[in-house]
């Protein structure tokens, strides 16, 4: 079973720019979908974003539209969160899940969808 591991967490200040990878050990099938998450402490795990292998359509929550984007590395296995002009809100545990996606978009609504997660990584923004 694939698994998926993240990294690039770090502490920055607002305005900084932050790159997280979420590298998969096998190659993902092309019905699925790689999303991000983040969870802050206290609060409900919510979706960042969502990449669908199929036709690399992709989906952004209305709170990071316009300041990140995701991206695939197809030799490296790899998916990329670019989050730029990074505010203290977007704080969190980010974490990248796969499993199947049949819809047009992919979904990040709803973290069950998904199967396979990865352990995390911290971002903290702070001044």
């Amino acid at each position: 079973q694939v698994q998926l591991v993240e990294s690039g967490g770090d502490l920055v200040r607002p305005g900084d720019s932050l790159r997280l990878a979420c590298a998969a050990t096998e190659i993902i099938p092309n019905h699925y979908a790689i999303a991000w998450f983040r969870q802050a402490p206290g609060k409900e795990r919510e979706g960042v974003s969502c990449f669908t292998m199929y036709d690399n359509s992709k989906n952004y929550a209305d709170s990071v539209k316009g300041r990140f984007a995701i991206s695939r590395d197809v030799d490296r296995n790899t998916v990329y969160l670019d989050m730029l002009s990074l505010k203290p809100e977007d704080t969190a545990t980010y974490y990248c899940a796969t499993g199947p996606s049949f819809a047009m978009t992919c979904s990040i609504k709803w973290p069950h969808e998904y199967g396979t997660w990865g352990q995390g990584t911290q971002v903290t923004v702070s001044s």
